[in-house]
């Protein structure tokens, strides 16, 4: 009997640009497609005010806010998407306004689902460190959880420059001047 070829072929960028529309979100790691579920509204309520509160931050010292859906292509093979992405004001003409992203984004935020927390704080943190990604956020919006971690890029991979919540100030290394309370990011009630 002749073995089984169990080996997937790997997807790419350009056959999730030509694939029918279906209404799913994808990311690729390494050319292994993965299925990002839509968030459940506490996600998205989190997400609005971290939103507001960069949105507001590129109001006073420059840069550039994006939101998710938007694909971060590394590579041919390495395409994610990440909840909240943010360029500094010297790498804010990075962004293409009619193509897909290909630079690392200086900040990216995630904040956890049931569904994707493992994701969040594995495959996919290593993959924006072995990009580039100068400081990644954590928010678990969790009851009870309710936090924020900061992880900033060395050479070894990210370390953890903070981690607070409740009345904790914001203490970005890159964003120094954000300045909010992190009980800021999570709704009430």
């Amino acid at each position: 009997m002749a073995p089984v070829n169990t080996l997937k072929p790997r997807v790419g960028y350009t056959d999730l640009v030509n694939a029918p529309e279906d209404r799913r979100r994808y990311e690729l790691y390494d050319g292994e497609v993965f299925v990002v579920p839509s968030p459940l509204p506490r996600h998205q309520l989190v997400s609005q005010r971290v939103a507001l509160l960069l949105e507001a931050y590129a109001a006073a010292h420059g840069g550039t806010l994006l939101v998710t859906p938007i694909d971060i292509v590394f590579t041919e093979y390495d395409v994610l998407m990440p909840d909240l992405v943010y360029f500094v004001e010297g790498r804010k003409h990075l962004v293409p306004l009619d193509a897909p992203i290909r630079h690392p984004p200086d900040l990216v935020v995630e904040i956890l689902s049931p569904s994707t927390a493992a994701t969040d704080r594995g495959r996919k943190m290593q993959t924006f460190a072995r990009y580039g990604v100068r400081e990644y956020w954590i928010i678990d919006p969790a009851p009870g959880q309710e936090r924020l971690e900061i992880h900033t890029l060395t050479p070894s991979g990210y370390e953890l420059a903070q981690v607070g919540n409740g009345v904790f100030q914001i203490q970005s290394p890159l964003l120094p001047e954000l300045g909010a309370p992190i009980e800021s990011l999570f709704p009430r009630g």
